[in-house]
């Protein structure tokens, strides 16, 4: 865990030493804020469901491009085969990435706290919607990170890993979303995969074991599956 904690503070700095990282969270702001206020004044409703709804289509692209070159540039440069000379395994490897994407995602989404700020300012709001968006809005990142690290393990070229893991991520935001071209028989399997059908839940301040435990489920896989990338490689 000490080498991890080690890998995480180099990434995580890693990322604010390279203009990538304002690029992404300033569109990622310019973005949530114009459909925030346009649709908080169209409404005049004291709500952020329409921010958190957007939220997953919006990670399907954002996290991608958060995710792409944790390991792709370093299998193109190289340093990866130095980073192996050092007492690390790749189980410290990849939780440390995993660490500093969650903690970048959390940074990206401190700013956004001012929305509901403003808003409790201007009307009644309800605060168990907004905590539950808030911690779902992690478990989604956490999950699409996840994806990222296992489509930049796979290919040396960053851009390849960006729209394998907006490929996956996309299509575990929208399945649930596509259910009327399935049989019935398949409704509530299918429903259960989609991303943000159990984002939606917990975003309405509905806190289900089911959800989380989905959540953790698809980071896990997609760990274990960049752990058997890296190790196929080396």
């Amino acid at each position: 865990m000490k080498q991890a904690l080690h890998i995480f503070k180099k990434e995580f700095s890693g990322y604010f030493i390279s203009p990538i990282a304002y690029i992404v969270i300033a569109i990622f702001l310019v973005v949530t804020g114009w459909f925030f206020f346009t649709t908080f004044f169209l409404y005049n409703q004291a709500s952020l469901r329409n921010f958190f709804s957007l939220l997953p289509l919006i990670f399907s692209f954002v996290i991608p491009a958060v995710t792409m070159r944790l390991f792709s540039e370093e299998l193109n440069v190289g340093s990866y085969e130095l980073l192996l000379t050092m007492p690390v395994t790749f189980q410290d490897v990849i939780l440390g990435k995993f660490m500093a994407c969650i903690a970048f995602i959390a940074a990206m989404l401190l700013p956004t706290v001012s929305y509901p700020i403003l808003v409790s300012v201007m009307g009644d709001l309800d605060w168990g919607p907004v905590l539950g968006g808030y911690l779902g809005a992690l478990l989604l990142g956490s999950a699409f990170a996840a994806v990222g690290l296992f489509a930049s393990s796979l290919t040396r070229n960053q851009i390849v890993a960006f729209i394998v893991a907006t490929a996956i991520c996309f299509s575990l935001t929208l399945i649930d979303k596509m259910l009327f071209f399935l049989p019935q028989s398949l409704l509530g399997v299918m429903a259960y995969l989609g991303a943000g059908y159990h984002f939606q839940t917990i975003s309405r301040g509905i806190i289900d074991s089911r959800d989380i435990i989905y959540f953790f489920s698809v980071a896990f896989v997609g760990l274990y599956a960049a752990n058997l990338s890296m190790q196929e490689k080396y």
